[in-house]
């Protein structure tokens, strides 16, 4: 069967659903064509007036005329344009001038491809890594509250995935939000140490442009200097090949990946308190858990986290290899590739972000359920302030030990051989022995006795390292989200 064309059926042609299904619409339009080519427009736009108040022969009604057009693209005659050149600068320099043409002349003078290309791709993700951190944030920030409302409440801690002293649920809950902090960190790390690769000409040496202002120098620099300030960054990178280094690319999709596997980590969790009932994701009236099993509720949101963060770190191997094999000067071996890495890396990341949003927006907790795990292990783990009581009360250590280690391989007995509760508690209740220290039982067994300064450490935590670093992003903090399909 033929596929029929994109104007007969749109649904007939594979979209990404990276964008058609979950991602926001402002990282669909920071990776869009329109932002794209509107941006190699203003960038030359950046680049005229610069030039013209250097010296060069560049009028007024050309840049106003440049101005005037910026939003005007013709993209069906770009790409017919790029058809025919097989360059899509030159296919849109074309394009540009052919609504600009008092500025045809002058339009992309002294640049090469990577003039816009390169710089095109540090503002994007510059602006993308503006978008995504108030997004992480505001995760931080709903886990935050989540945490300081659980501070107190003890629940079974967990090594290996056998059960272990008591911790709390706040403080659980803070072990994802240092993970995210330090990605909030390395994100703003990340977006401040980007520079613009400026005017650098074919291979980086400026020539084109020293050329054009008779061997000045200072000219160079200052248009230089002039292009990169009206780009909005403080910096240019002193030295390029034609293009930047692409180890600027390993740095940014790094700390994405990073993020990455913090949120996979914070969702395994998640998931992995829910298969024991404590606590869950947010689950919609209608939503239907499985097709086949009307009862069950999976985590599906912690489940596409997990799945796409996956994705997300994969992501770095490729601007790890195209950045060890660009050849001198540069190679044109890196293009395809990081049309699709650097958009689907931040793609990926804005939407798990979303969802994690609306997940920490939600988190249901089940106080009984996680108390009846803590009284299945809780007598287990007192048996050390037992001995500790008996002995104040004037009774022998190892005598008292010897009667636990028999009690409590009964009661162990009990609940791994016959499937029944712990009852230990109910043995030493039962024995003689213990007589002397039957009334300290129900103190011995607070389970907040055992969660050490857990509560005190979230605490001062959130007071002293998690408020302040949200502080930059209180404006940003905005209501509930919903979730993607």
């Amino acid at each position: 069967m033929a596929a029929p064309g994109a104007e007969e059926d749109a649904m007939a042609r594979y979209r990404s659903p990276l964008v058609s299904r979950y991602a926001s619409a402002e990282m669909g339009y920071n990776f869009s064509e329109r932002k794209k080519f509107g941006t190699w427009r203003r960038l030359w736009l950046y680049l005229a007036p610069a030039e013209k108040s250097l010296g060069l022969p560049i009028t007024d009604e050309q840049i106003q005329e440049m101005e005037a057009n910026l939003d005007n693209i013709d993209f069906k005659m770009a790409a017919e344009e790029e058809k025919k050149l097989r360059h899509d600068v030159m296919a849109h320099v074309h394009t540009f001038a052919h609504c600009c043409p008092k500025a045809a002349a002058i339009i992309h003078l002294g640049a090469t491809s990577c003039y816009v290309g390169d710089n095109t791709d540090l503002i994007v993700l510059r602006d993308g890594l503006n978008l995504l951190l108030p997004k992480l944030a505001r995760v931080i920030s709903r886990l935050a509250d989540f945490a300081e409302k659980y501070a107190d409440m003890p629940a079974l801690g967990f090594t290996h995935y056998q059960p272990a002293q008591l911790t709390t649920v706040g403080k659980r809950c803070c072990l994802w939000i240092q993970d995210l902090c330090m990605d909030l960190q390395n994100l703003e790390r990340a977006r401040d140490d980007l520079r613009f690769r400026g005017v650098k000409g074919t291979t980086g040496t400026q020539a084109s442009f020293l050329q054009l202002f008779e061997g000045d120098h200072s000219k160079v620099e200052e248009l230089d200097r002039l292009v990169t300030a009206k780009a909005g960054f403080k910096r240019a990178y002193m030295v390029t090949g034609q293009t930047y280094s692409r180890k600027v690319d390993i740095g940014v999709l790094s700390v994405l990946a990073s993020l990455g596997a913090s949120i996979h980590k914070i969702c395994t969790d998640i998931r992995l308190l829910a298969n024991l009932k404590e606590i869950e994701e947010p689950f919609e009236k209608d939503q239907i858990g499985s097709s086949a099993m009307p009862y069950k509720r999976n985590p599906m949101r912690s489940e596409r986290c997990c799945s796409l963060a996956r994705h997300l770190m994969t992501l770095v191997m490729d601007p790890l290899q195209t950045a060890s094999v660009q050849w001198f000067e540069r190679t044109l071996d890196d293009s395809a590739n990081r049309r699709v890495c650097l958009a689907e890396a931040f793609l990926t990341a804005d939407i798990i972000l979303s969802t994690l949003q609306n997940i920490s927006e939600g988190l249901v907790v089940y106080p009984k359920v996680i108390e009846r795990r803590i009284r299945q292990e809780l007598p287990f783990m007192a048996t050390e302030n037992i001995i500790m009581a008996m002995v104040k009360a004037g009774g022998n250590r190892q005598d008292c030990h010897e009667k636990i280690r028999v009690l409590s391989q009964q009661a162990a007995a009990v609940v791994k051989q016959e499937g029944g509760d712990n009852d230990f508690i109910a043995r030493v209740r039962a024995d003689p022995y213990f007589s002397p220290i039957h009334k300290q039982l129900e103190s011995l067994l607070d389970p907040s006795s055992f969660t050490g300064r857990a509560p005190q450490q979230v605490a001062k935590f959130l007071k002293e390292e998690v408020r302040p670093a949200l502080i930059p992003y209180q404006s940003s903090m905005g209501g509930k989200i919903e979730l993607a399909l």
